[in-house]
């Protein structure tokens, strides 16, 4: 039995639904955050080292890693689903949406996070003003920028093809799921601003697999 050890809030939301198109049995391990520092508790370091989410248990296998997760999962028991056949430029395009998610789409969401915080955290009183200058200016010079241009250029990926990975919907969706939902709160991603990429949102959240995922997985910020 696969058992995931899923963290609120997180990206393990997508190894969940990954499982639920698959229609694969598994387990829930449910951890929370930190209210204060929003960080994952501790237990998550005796499943793996780095105590992170998401992690799967399949027998005495632990992995971690969003990407290595769901191309295992499509591996073992997909029977052909979500990934398309090895060798294939499908095959290849679906590959590099799974690697970008999170090593080209999430870095300057992240960066939004932490310098949108800067200014809130404690600091003596005479420090906040500087902590707010040089928030401000990193976003402004160097984040949104960053922003605007990996979404004008996912915006002009989705022109091409109805999904990530071309025709038919598949794993790559899935990993690219959770950089656009994070994108709408911190990169300002709206229905106008790129109507593709919230068409892609509309669609992967009408679908079955994924609102079993949520009514399993438990509140997730990222979804209305």
């Amino acid at each position: 039995m696969i058992t995931v050890h899923h963290l609120n809030n997180s990206r393990s939301q997508r190894i969940l639904w990954m499982l639920e198109e698959l229609e694969l049995p598994y387990e829930i391990k449910h951890y929370q955050r930190d209210p204060r520092t929003l960080l994952a508790p501790p237990e998550l370091r005796r499943i793996h080292p780095l105590g992170k989410s998401p992690v799967i248990s399949d027998g005495k296998l632990a992995l971690a890693e969003s990407g290595a997760i769901i191309e295992y999962l499509a591996d073992r028991y997909g029977q052909g689903r979500l990934l398309p056949p090895p060798g294939t430029p499908e095959r290849l395009r679906s590959t590099y949406w799974l690697h970008y998610a999170e090593g080209s789409a999430m870095p300057p969401l992240l960066l939004k996070l932490v310098f949108s915080r800067l200014p809130n955290s404690p600091a003596p009183f005479f420090v906040k003003p500087l902590l707010r200058g040089i928030a401000g200016k990193v976003q402004r010079v160097f984040v949104d920028p960053q922003l605007k241009t990996h979404l004008d250029y996912l915006e002009g990926e989705l022109a091409h093809a109805p999904w990530f990975g071309g025709a038919q919907f598949g794993a790559a969706d899935i990993q690219m799921s959770f950089p656009l939902e994070a994108a709408t709160s911190r990169a300002g991603l709206t229905a106008s601003s790129h109507p593709r990429l919230w068409d892609f949102l509309e669609r992967i959240h009408a679908r079955p697999a994924y609102r079993r995922a949520l009514e399993r997985g438990g509140p997730y910020a990222m979804v209305d």
